[in-house]
């Protein structure tokens, strides 16, 4: 039975449901709805003290903003960037369109299209999150998304540049500098400068991630995203000093990213802990991480692995990281979580800033349901169908007329015999007393 070295609450979805947030978020997207750009330059100002002449960046201004950069973050960026558009393109070629015969001259078929506009929202605030450009961005562009409106908000007064470098190079076709619930109901919204997308992808603060909420049905969006989560999944074979610094990697994300570890070593377990206690006061963002491992934060000692894999479905983690001397195996034995890293020589960081796939992950348990962000979100699945053999219509007529009845649909039930009629000359009574009406003026066609 598994026994807790540190204890923690673990968060769930309902804590993401706070009043006051919901509230003011209501408040600034009907605002917007009305009022469009007026009121997205009043929240720009009074959020970010933001009020430049627009929120757009020409091409000019890109260039200028990206010519202040150092060439290694621009070779660093394009590298980062490939990864992400291949493992993006080998998702999007795991996904073809179909055709089949059903029955003669029955042919069925599924298309997937590309969504028309697609908003990608990259957060700002304290950090500039680069990668979260090419994740939602490159993937978008890859699926086939011909128009993608990129917002992100200004930092401490300044345009963040290396975003906007990566805003660019992945492919955005329109740069805004604008931030939070302000930009997501603009972009869902749509304003006098702005029109509308289809489908918002992102992560972003508590506010963002309620305007999400709340303008879902009426803008797709990619899932409901809460804090950052890291659970590492660790048998006696694991380095307790990488285990620590792979926990506080994560929890620096915000004081509620949880940061938990299953191990089947009582020893590795009280090593992390006292590994973390010594890094953590060097740590550069201990003001985040800190809070994150005091109030979140658990190490869980199981009986064995087995027990390990179970507890870790439990959680349903964003990140779960497998230190064990077969670390392959949570292929087989895991199944809910949102993306595994594999070994040591792999880490939660590696998916968040470089390795190519997708960061955009789902928190507070929603891995038990979905998965992350892909090609595929911004793709619809549509079906197509075509009878060009009038038998089989006829079969089906007769078919459909009868299952109709059942349900007591009527008009569906004549859609039926209408073609059963025409193409193999059965007699209806609704039939003969419309043509009796002059009401239908075909004649059979058997």
């Amino acid at each position: 039975m598994a026994t807790h070295l540190k204890s923690a609450p673990t968060k769930s979805f309902g804590d993401t449901a706070q009043k006051d947030v919901a509230d003011r978020v209501r408040e600034i997207i009907a605002d917007i709805r009305h009022e469009g750009d007026s009121a997205v330059q009043r929240y720009a100002e009074k959020f970010d003290n933001w009020t430049p002449d627009a929120f757009r960046l020409d091409d000019d201004a890109v260039a200028r903003i990206m010519g202040t950069l150092d060439q290694q973050v621009i070779d660093d960026i394009v590298f980062v960037q490939e990864q992400v558009r291949t493992f993006a393109q080998a998702q999007r070629d795991s996904v073809v369109d179909i055709e089949v015969e059903t029955l003669p001259g029955v042919h069925l078929g599924q298309k997937h299209v590309p969504v028309q506009a697609a908003g990608a929202y990259i957060p700002g605030g304290k950090y500039p999150l680069t990668a979260s450009a090419h994740m939602t961005i490159i993937t978008a562009k890859v699926a086939g998304v011909p128009r993608v409106v990129a917002c992100t908000p200004p930092i401490r007064g300044e345009i963040p540049a290396a975003t906007v470098a990566a805003m660019k190079l992945a492919g955005a076709d329109e740069i805004y500098i604008l931030g939070g619930v302000q930009a997501v109901a603009a972009m869902a919204i749509g304003t006098e400068t702005i029109a509308p997308v289809n489908l918002i992808a992102g992560p972003g603060n508590a506010y963002v991630a309620e305007a999400k909420r709340q303008l879902f049905g009426e803008v797709g969006i990619d899932l409901f995203a809460g804090p950052t989560e890291i659970l590492i999944i660790a048998d006696e074979t694991a380095d307790p000093f990488l285990t620590a610094v792979d926990l506080l990697s994560q929890a620096e994300h915000g004081p509620e990213s949880p940061a938990v570890l299953v191990t089947t070593s009582r020893t590795l377990g009280e090593q992390v802990i006292e590994q973390v206690e010594r890094l953590l006061p060097h740590l550069s963002t201990r003001d985040y991480a800190e809070p994150a491992w005091r109030d979140w934060g658990q190490v869980i000692v199981a009986d064995d692995l087995d027990e390990a894999y179970v507890i870790a479905d439990g959680f349903a983690s964003e990140h779960v990281q497998v230190f064990t001397a077969e670390p392959r195996a949570a292929l087989e034995k895991m199944h809910d979580y949102g993306a595994l890293f594999l070994g040591e020589n792999t880490c939660v960081s590696y998916g968040d800033k470089v390795i190519g796939t997708n960061h955009v992950l789902p928190t507070l348990g929603a891995a038990r349901y979905t998965g992350g962000l892909w090609v595929g979100k911004y793709l619809r699945t549509v079906t197509y169908q075509e009878i060009v053999d009038p038998a089989s219509s006829a079969h089906l007529g007769e078919v459909c007329g009868r299952a109709a009845r059942v349900e007591l649909f009527e008009g569906h039930a004549r859609s039926g015999d209408a073609r059963a009629w025409r193409h193999s000359g059965r007699r209806f009574d609704w039939i003969d007393e419309a043509l009796d009406a002059d009401l239908a003026p075909l004649t059979p066609t058997s």
